[in-house]
């Protein structure tokens, strides 16, 4: 494990993550997910994917997840983990990649099944904020 990564407790975002998934509301999919992380203030923070019937609606759980950062005060992500309603790693997908890097930047810690990388690993040559300046 990298020293970076020592000061985050996997097990217990994985843990967090897969309770709130056991929350999730899929009536369409019947695919739980959920969502752990910790803020730059040391909050936790979950999210679980939210269905609709019109499926264009429907929250995943990396949206969730970013919302209770933004209601419960803002801050920025540091270390974020992603799991199905059965606990298996799971990576998330490119539109949940742009939405992390928005909130968490480069530096964000993220676990996939093959490992700890950062935002900068999982998104290369990432548009963000500061690309509006341009």
């Amino acid at each position: 494990m990298a020293p970076h990564e020592l000061a985050v407790d996997w097990d217990a975002l994985r843990a967090a993550a897969l309770d709130v998934a056991q929350r999730a509301y899929v009536p369409y999919s019947g695919y739980p997910v959920g969502a752990a992380a910790t803020a730059d203030d040391g909050r936790l923070l979950v999210g679980c994917n939210v269905e609709n019937a019109a499926y264009g609606v429907t929250l995943c759980a990396e949206c969730s997840l970013v919302s209770a950062l933004v209601t419960g005060g803002g801050g920025r992500l540091t270390a974020f983990t992603c799991v199905t309603g059965s606990g298996e790693l799971i990576t998330p997908c490119g539109r949940c990649r742009q939405l992390l890097w928005e909130h968490g930047g480069p530096d964000l810690l993220v676990e996939t099944p093959r490992g700890v990388v950062t935002m900068s690993d999982m998104l290369p040559q990432a548009f963000g904020p500061e690309d509006l300046n341009r």
